[in-house]
């Protein structure tokens, strides 16, 4: 049986005498998709910084490849390969492409305090990088970022992140402000990250775009795994019902009347 790439076992977070994180136990393997379900105010966004080293653990161990893992930023969890896109794409608006892709790390030309950015290098390999994801309209590297869609942006900023060696991809809401065409061509982009062997934590309170692309389930109520199970393990209705906390509700209910 092949090791998880990221696990978690047992991962409690709290913020003085606030819990928010109960005893998460969730495993991820190698080119799956693990969609992670809940409403707001479930706990997604303190496990997603939990998982990108924006935040301890309390308690509980979180490991890479089989071996433990503490990350005392974001950056070091960057570079053993697990990438964070927000809602957003992280993307900046008055940045051509080319050098929204490289921020941080752009490829330069010249020779010491001569040193300057390779914009033609920089555009050539965002907009390869785009397109062999399947983004054929975009092909000019210094179109203005605020020209793309969302879905656009969205997609560069995964493809982003795969070229830079992403090996875990965290996708916060990635579809929640986006239309039913937008929202498909960011599905197909994860379909193509799952083709490539690179796993994918896509977070959403959205259950069809979840049921499109999941390979295994957790829904979350209260900062506690309500529920983890695989794809045709659970119908749209009992995955929703879930989420609204309808099966804490009816073993209550069963509770009390025995």
């Amino acid at each position: 049986m092949s090791t998880p790439i990221l696990e978690l076992e047992n991962v409690d977070k709290s913020f003085g005498p606030i819990h928010v994180l109960h005893n998460i136990s969730l495993k991820v393997m190698p080119g799956e998709v693990l969609c992670l379900l809940g409403d707001n105010g479930a706990g997604k966004s303190t496990l997603i910084k939990t998982l990108a080293g924006v935040h301890k653990p309390t308690s509980g161990v979180v490991r890479f490849e089989g071996k433990p893992v503490v990350f005392d930023n974001p950056k070091q969890a960057q570079e053993i390969g697990i990438a964070t896109v927000h809602q957003f794409g992280g993307t900046f608006p008055l940045m051509s492409i080319g050098r929204s892709f490289f921020v941080g790390v752009e490829p330069t030309k010249g020779w010491g305090p001569f040193k300057v950015i390779d914009r033609k290098k920089a555009n050539a390999v965002a907009i390869k990088a785009i397109q062999d994801f399947g983004i054929t309209r975009i092909d000019d590297g210094d179109r203005l970022i605020g020209g793309l869609s969302g879905g656009e942006r969205q997609s560069l900023a995964i493809a982003r992140a795969v070229h830079l060696g992403a090996r875990v991809l965290i996708l916060d809401e990635p579809t929640a402000a986006l239309g039913v065409k937008q929202a498909s061509h960011v599905l197909r982009i994860v379909l193509e990250a799952k083709k490539r062997g690179i796993s994918v934590i896509f977070i959403t309170h959205q259950v069809t775009h979840a049921m499109a692309v999941g390979d295994q389930y957790a829904v979350l109520i209260h900062g506690s795994v309500a529920a983890n199970f695989y794809r045709g393990e659970r119908t749209r209705e009992e995955i929703t019902d879930l989420m609204a906390g309808g099966e804490a509700l009816a073993k209550l209910e069963a509770e009390v009347e025995n």
